[in-house]
Parts: structure tokens; sequence; C-alpha cells
């Protein structure tokens, strides 16, 4: 078994996903080559074609791709039949029949033009559609001006960090969090702060209060929550509005309230995510199609500006030419024409929630901890011991796959998707409770 120390990583030596090639030649199996703090291992040409900091997101960035890569090894070796991957949250329910026809209907289109630039901000019609749509979802009347089509909710979000940061600026998010957060935020110069939430992954307020100084721009949520499933309360949202309005009168500079909703239309049990727009005036929205309609690879969405937003005409101005000078220029035109006619459509969320259902029953059997997921397709629980990146080892032996909760800034915990079939669902069942009386064991007898 290989040991970073300060690292939280504990892998056995056939586990390549950490290694970084020498180069461009492939690994011999269980050979590495990491970069450490004080101490480089790596082939050392790497650093004079590399930049240092980039090497250092390479190094940590997104668990959730590497399991996914260690899923494939896995999948090659003992048959994709005999793995349970739940390492990626890629939707895996068909698009609704709505979307279908809308994609034959745009792709048939032959009108001049269709096919041209347009404005970076994105097709007039498409906007003046998804503005009516978001003035419904968050109870405000909202104008194609305030509407900025994107590649993506990842894009919407990098417009908006380009366009509210200066350097040294500060974004807080409550813990847990989606890792590639840090990494859009850096982007543009800011610095991510992570904060604590309550036991249920609610927010705290006192935890978020204490992190606000001068150089805070901006609190980043995301509900319902990647990876615990959380949806923030009407309650909640409105104690954080009152929070950040008062901070913004004392700071003398707005504190944006941005939030990231790409699982919005991904409930359950008859719950809704609160309307962030109606609460607070300096807000942004954030979100992609990709989950609701299950298109993650077209990669459409949108940010919202609330109308009554500081300076809001520059804001625009600046979200607007961000979508341009970050190489997106605007977000790709056959998809804005297909989502402005189905941008009712839902996938059916009955499915997950039974599949939901049967994944909870499975881990309350095997003695998890967890809290029931409100939305999105995912499970967060407790490792049954402190290291989760040992515990998701232990799963690896029974052919498991999940991601670390190290990976989304709260370790001792681990993610599982249950956007796969309900067979891989159920054959995990065993597996679960191998891995959790094996970590259990590895602690020894409970004295006292």
């Amino acid at each position: 078994m290989l040991h970073l120390k300060g690292r939280e990583l504990a892998w056995r030596e056939s586990v390549r996903m950490y290694a970084l090639p020498a180069a461009g030649r492939p690994l011999p199996k269980g050979q590495f080559y990491l970069v450490s703090k004080g101490k480089k291992t790596m082939d050392q040409s790497n650093t004079t074609v590399i930049s240092s900091k980039m090497l250092g997101f390479m190094e940590k960035s997104s668990w959730i791709r590497k399991m996914f890569e260690e899923g494939a090894r896995l999948k090659a070796k003992h048959g994709t039949d005999k793995v349970c991957d739940f390492s990626l949250g890629n939707p895996d329910l068909p698009p609704p029949d709505a979307f279908q026809k809308a994609l034959e209907t745009a792709a048939s289109d032959k009108s001049p033009g269709v096919h041209a630039y347009m404005p970076n901000a994105g097709i007039p019609m498409t906007r003046k559609k998804v503005a009516g749509f978001v003035g419904r979802e968050h109870q405000v009347p909202v104008s194609e001006q305030e509407i900025i089509m994107t590649c993506g909710a990842a894009g919407g979000l990098n417009i908006i960090f380009k366009a509210i940061l200066d350097p040294g600026e500060e974004v807080i998010v409550p813990r847990p969090y989606f890792v590639e957060y840090g990494f859009y935020v850096d982007n543009h110069g800011g610095r991510l702060v992570p904060v604590g939430s309550n036991h249920d992954f609610s927010l705290n307020l006192k935890e978020i209060e204490g992190a606000i100084n001068h150089s805070t721009k901006a609190v980043l949520i995301n509900s319902p929550n990647n990876p615990s499933g959380k949806i923030y309360s009407d309650e909640e949202i409105r104690a954080l509005s009152d929070l950040l309005t008062r901070t913004s009168k004392r700071l003398g500079h707005p504190v944006f309230l941005v939030s990231d909703e790409p699982y919005r239309r991904l409930v359950f049990d008859d719950l809704a995510v609160p309307p962030i727009l109606r609460h607070y005036p300096d807000s942004l929205v954030t979100t992609s199609f990709s989950k609701d309609l299950s298109i993650p690879g077209e990669r459409i969405g949108y940010v919202a500006v609330h109308p009554d937003a500081s300076s809001r005409d520059t804001l625009i101005g600046a979200l607007t030419l961000a979508n341009r000078i970050l190489g997106y220029v605007n977000a790709p035109a056959l998809m804005q024409r297909v989502i402005s006619m189905a941008l009712d459509a839902c996938v059916d969320t009955g499915k997950y929630q039974k599949r939901r259902d049967r994944f909870a029953d499975i881990l309350q059997d095997a003695g998890y901890d967890f809290i029931m997921p409100q939305g999105a397709f995912y499970f967060f629980p407790r490792t049954p011991i402190p290291d989760d990146t040992e515990f998701v080892r232990l799963l690896q032996e029974e052919l498991i796959l999940a991601v670390p909760g190290s990976g989304f800034g709260m370790p001792g915990h681990f993610r599982l998707a249950f956007c796969v079939d309900d067979e891989v669902i159920e054959r995990s069942r065993e597996g679960f409770k191998r891995a959790f009386d094996m970590a259990k064991a590895s602690q020894g007898p409970v004295i006292g």
C-alpha cells in the first residue's frame, strides 16, 4: 500500500490514477511520479513545460474523474457486469421525448443564418423564453436582458467570477461542495473560502458570517447539493439573504449570492427548491440542462441576473463580455434553439426517487450513517472509519467505486451517485456489507 502523509491518500500500488507519465511514456505497473510539497519526484522535464500551478492542480484535480478512470480499469479486468460504479454523476435516463422532438425540429431548420454568429449573450428569442421560465420559477419578473446563455453551469460560474472578482477577493462556500468550484474561482484571481455546515448539511449562518470580511465578494450555494442531496429551505435562504443585506451595508459594497442550480428540478418527496431571486436582489442564478434533460454533453445553460442587482447594466455587460473573451463566444446555437422549445420538459424524477429508496435500504441494512438526499442523485454517507480514502479502497476490493468525501471538502464521508441501472444498485448490497464489516474490524475491539 502507498501512503502519502498529509494527503489522506492510501491506495494499493496497482492503482495508478495518481500517477503522471514521464515524458509521455506509459508508467510501469506500480511506478509513480508524484509532486509533493518541498520534494519533487516527478520527471523534472515536466517542470519546464507545464506551469507549476497547473502541475499542482493536476495532482489535486477532481477525484470524481479519477475514480471514473479507475472504474474503466476494473471493468476491463473483471468485466463490466461485475463492477458497481457509483463514481460519476452522469445521468443515465434518456432525454424526454419533448427534447428529442425539439432537436429534430431545430436540426431540420434550413433558414438563412441559422448557424451564424449571434449576440454574445445568446439568441434573443431563446433568452426571451428563458426569461419567462425563470420569472415563473423564481417569482420575479425577468427580461431577456437579464439572461445570458452559457456553455453549461460551469461556463456560467466562470463568467460570473470573471465579471465580479478582483485578484484576492473571496467567495465563501458551505461544505460539502463540488470540487471544481475552487478551480473556477482561482481562474479569475479569487480565493475559495469553505465554511462548515450543520450536521444535516443545512447552512450554518454563524460559520458564513464569521468568514465574511472586506475581501468577500460572494457566497456560493448549490441546492440541491452535490454531493449531499440537501435542499436549503426557504427559511435558510431568507436568513442568508438577511445576513448578506446587513453585511453589504456594513462593508459598503454588495456581497453577491450566487446559486448554482443544475439539480433544481431533480427533487423528491414533493419538495421544491426555494426561489433565490425572490429573496435577495444582489443574486445571480446559473444552471444547465445537463441533469433535468439528461444532456450533459451538450453544454447548454444560462445565467439569470436579478433585475434589481447593483449596477445591473454594468454587471450584465461584464457577464456578456466574459462570455466572449473566455473563449466561449456564445452558447451552442443549435442547443439554444432546442431548449427554447423544451423548457418545461424534464426526465422522470420518479425513477431516481425509486433508486434512492432502494439504495437507502441497502445502506441502512449494512449499518451506514447517512442523511436521506432530498434531491439530485447522490448519497453522502459517513465512512465507518475516519480515513475516507482508505474506506473507498476497501470498497474497491468489493468492486464498488465511490468518491472520498475529502474531494468535496468533507473528510469522513463518501459520495455515491445513483444515476445507474437498478440492477447495479442491487448487486452492490453484499459488497457494502462486507466493506462495512471489514472497516469496523480493522479498528479493533472497543475498550470502555
